[in-house]
C-alpha cells in the first residue's frame, strides 16, 4: 500500500547541479520564476526524507504536489 507515487516539490533558488546527489532519486530543473522543481516517484518514507533534508538544508520550501 505504500507504492511510490510521482511528486512535484518545489524550493525557492536555483539550486546548482552539486545538489544533484542529495535528491539523488528525483530530478531537477529550474523554472524562470527563480524556483527549483524536484520530481520523481517516491514512497511516503522517500518522500518525508526529502522533506527533512529540505528543511535540514535550510531551503525554502514552497510547494509538495502528487502527480
Amino acid at each position: 500500500m505504500n507504492a511510490p507515487e510521482p511528486y512535484e516539490i518545489r524550493v525557492t533558488g536555483h539550486l546548482s547541479a552539486n545538489w544533484t546527489p542529495r535528491f539523488e532519486k528525483l530530478s531537477m530543473r529550474h523554472d524562470p520564476d527563480g524556483e527549483t522543481v524536484l520530481s520523481g516517484l517516491l514512497d511516503q518514507a522517500a518522500l518525508h526524507g526529502v522533506l527533512i533534508r529540505i528543511r535540514d538544508l535550510g531551503l525554502k520550501l514552497i510547494s509538495v504536489n502528487p502527480g
